[in-house]
């Protein structure tokens, strides 16, 4: 006869003691959580085929222009997730309505050519500098408002009202750079690139090459952009340096100083030069409306502005701690992803708007919500937080009524929904009630994911009904393994396809398949963690049998390094199962691990655990992932690679919308032969740089094609590493400037 579930809760409410509130003793933590700069980005679209969009700036006041073939554009609205567009700029019809030829920002104000002056309205509209050259459109000014301007032939140096030279050049001129450090001008030619000295009044060709697009000053040097990578000439000894090719593209559109910054466009996306000498990049509808950029700019509060042929990308930088990140985060997950107390992703978006999608289902809407439960109970650990307490709740719910919809006692579903909406036919089932449908097949992730999230309630949760129900639900779970010979059993009395630790099926693998391995882990650690909640020997009986008899202590202990593919006469499964490293299996180690390691039977199998998570570690280790690098914490007191894990946590995107993210193209990365790893390339990009994706995925994939559709949730991507790396003593209290 089934016990129902409620009755077993109140039961063990009613009788059982206050388990021990984990305690940790309060030390320092290894990293100090200190403001970082968070990138975002703000789009503004354009789409006009008629309008050729050429130059953007904006001065002191925060105010934005876009010069065009047809006048000036300003951007409207617009906000992160929401893009806004460029408009017609009416604002001040005196400078718009002048026929404008050129746009720039100097001394943090707007200035313009038209076909008299070069005009500006700030300094209460008195620069006002007359020039004879009608078709004018280039500019470069010194420190003291004088002016070289040209028209792509004729060169003129204007002071006030006096010209000061006029020259032709042999070339045609594309652009003009004033060198403050040697006080003489740069001269970017179709062919060339010559220099201008106010003081000889004379012009020296410096390079000869058919391949240049852009120039800037950049410290001591005039960089150069060409078809194909850039190079450097000194400024004083006026000599080409070596051409840099190792960048994301090499068809350099725009070179723009900003701030002692030097970024780059060009027919595939920008890209900015670190300290390291390597390139952040900014490419795809993440950053930017298109990736062919025009020209990059200055832009308001510390942002930087890149103009595209199809609108204005504004890469905003915020001070922000990983504290404030998590506050923007926990603020995203319940608007957006919450679907009946799961943690949820919003599907079938139309070019990244939100508004537009749906919440869906999932096969691991268990998975995924466990981990964002587990990070809500490490955040309530740290914080007691009475928000995180009653995300907690909502989220218990959920997984509990996975266990009472269905008709099969100790069971969980996979997921629930109102029936007539679900995405597929199979493998749903009708619920007693008539309202609902259940997903069957339930699999060992979805397990081991209840297993972890219960066991951190159960042990650190002070509230009796929330323990008293965590334990009832490992008992029940685990109670149907035992009863069912290892496996976990469905509606139709079979075994799940992946639910299944019985030693027939875990040991018929070959000893290199991962599977064997994973499986040993996962259910030692879920057995160890029914025992040490419930105090029934059989859990305990049960683990030694199959550590001893069958011997899945080999299993667990086996190092990665001896993981790979099963040979050619093996069975199909194995072979399938073999065909290179599976990163869900990762993630359910690590789920895994906080049972495996924290509930250990005794100092010895301890010792061992830690050997083996260490072991993964290492394998892992040129992944960077964040989560796994915090909780390999759980082993002890070492420094497992903290700073990677808060590089991975700082650079995760604000934005978590699939966008189409491509890097195979990308000059600066450094390919690796095909492996069983799956790596594909020597060092991992940052997260900011790859597509969104959960702890399940290969951070070495390069392309994605999300196309902007659906968007993830931060419950499992972000907010459980950041959170138990709180608890763990891994990341600190944030700490103000």
């Amino acid at each position: 006869m089934r016990i129902r579930l409620k009755t077993m809760v109140l039961m063990l409410a009613l009788s059982m003691g206050m388990v021990a509130l984990g305690q940790k003793t309060k030390k320092q933590a290894f990293i100090t959580d200190k403001p970082f700069t968070q990138e975002y980005s703000i789009k503004y679209n354009f789409d006009n085929s008629r309008v050729k969009l050429k130059t953007v700036a904006s001065d002191r006041n925060g105010y934005i222009q876009v010069l065009t073939n047809q006048g000036l554009l300003r951007p409207r609205a617009g906000e992160m997730l929401f893009p806004g567009e460029l408009v017609k700029d009416v604002q001040y019809r005196p400078t718009s309505d002048k026929g404008l030829k050129s746009l720039d920002r100097y001394k943090d104000q707007l200035v313009y050519i038209d076909d008299k002056a070069v005009l500006s309205n700030a300094w209460a509209g008195k620069l006002y500098t007359r020039h004879n050259i009608p078709d004018a459109s280039i500019f470069a000014a010194d420190d003291d408002f004088t002016f070289l301007i040209s028209d792509g032939k004729k060169l003129c140096l204007l002071k006030d009202t006096d010209v000061l030279w006029e020259g032709t050049a042999s070339d045609e001129v594309k652009d003009l750079k004033y060198d403050a450090l040697n006080q003489q001008y740069w001269i970017l030619g179709a062919n060339s690139i010559s220099v201008f000295s106010p003081q000889k009044k004379k012009i020296d060709q410096v390079v000869n090459q058919s391949t240049l697009t852009c120039i800037e000053i950049y410290k001591n040097d005039l960089v150069v952009g060409t078809s194909d990578g850039y190079f450097k000439i000194d400024t004083k000894t006026q000599q080409p340096g070596e051409t840099f090719k190792k960048l994301p593209w090499t068809e350099i559109t725009t070179v723009e100083n900003i701030d002692g910054e030097l970024w780059f466009g060009s027919t595939w996306g920008a890209f900015k030069l670190n300290d390291t000498n390597n390139y952040s990049y900014y490419a795809g509808k993440r950053w930017i409306p298109s990736d062919n950029v025009i020209d990059i700019a200055k832009g308001p509060e510390n942002s930087v502005l890149i103009l595209t042929d199809k609108g204005l990308g504004k890469i905003c930088r915020k001070e922000m701690t990983l504290y404030d990140k998590a506050m923007f985060y926990e603020k995203q997950v319940r608007e957006r992803h919450i679907r009946n107390g799961f943690n949820a992703t919003v599907s079938n978006m139309v070019d990244g708007d939100v508004t537009t999608g749906s919440l869906e289902t999932s096969d691991n809407d268990g998975l995924w919500t466990t981990m964002y439960l587990a990070g809500e109970v490490f955040r309530y650990v740290v914080t007691k937080s009475d928000d995180a307490l009653q995300n907690v709740r909502e989220s218990v719910d959920a997984l509990e009524r996975l266990y009472t919809i269905n008709p099969v006692p100790g069971f969980p579903s996979r997921s629930f929904e109102r029936r007539g909406y679900k995405y597929h036919d199979w493998p749903w089932r009708r619920a007693e009630d008539p309202e609902w449908d259940w997903k069957s097949t339930t699999s060992s992730d979805e397990a081991i994911g209840h297993i972890f999230a219960f066991g951190a309630i159960a042990e650190l949760i002070d509230d009796a009904e929330l323990k008293a129900t965590s334990i009832a639900l490992i008992d029940t779970l685990m109670a149907h393994t035992l009863k069912h010979n290892f496996y976990m059993v469905d509606w139709d009395g079979n075994p799940t396809k992946w639910a299944r630790w019985n030693p027939e099926y875990v040991n018929a693998r070959p000893i290199m398949v991962g599977d064997r391995k994973i499986n040993a882990s996962n259910y030692i650690g879920m057995l160890q963690t029914a025992y040490h909640f419930t105090e029934k020997e059989k859990y305990k009986e049960a683990a030694f049998y199959l550590m001893e008899e069958h011997g899945y202590l080999e299993n667990l202990m086996r190092p990665m390094n001896e993981i790979g593919m099963a040979p050619e006469d093996a069975d199909e499964l194995s072979r399938e199962l073999s065909d290179g490293w599976n990163h869900s299996d990762d993630e359910m180690y690590y789920c895994g691990y906080w049972g495996l390691y924290r509930y250990a039977f005794n100092d010895e199998l301890k010792a061992k655990y830690k050997e083996a998570i260490i072991d993964h570690w290492k394998y892992e280790r040129q992944e960077k992932e964040g989560l796994w690098n915090i909780m390999t914490a759980l082993a002890g007191p070492d420094n497992y690679d903290f700073e990677e894990a808060v590089w991975y946590l700082q650079k995760y995107p604000l934005d978590l919308v699939n966008w189409t993210v491509l890097n195979s193209h990308r000059k600066d990365i450094e390919f690796v032969e095909p492996n069983f790893r799956k790596q594909t390339i020597k060092e991992v990009l940052p997260a900011s740089e790859l597509r969104i994706s959960r702890h399940n995925a290969n951070r070495f994939d390069l392309d994605s094609r999300g196309d902007g559709r659906s968007e993830n949730s931060a419950g499992d991507i972000w907010l459980l590493p950041y959170w138990i790396g709180r608890y763990l003593g891994v990341i600190s209290e944030p700490v103000q400037k």
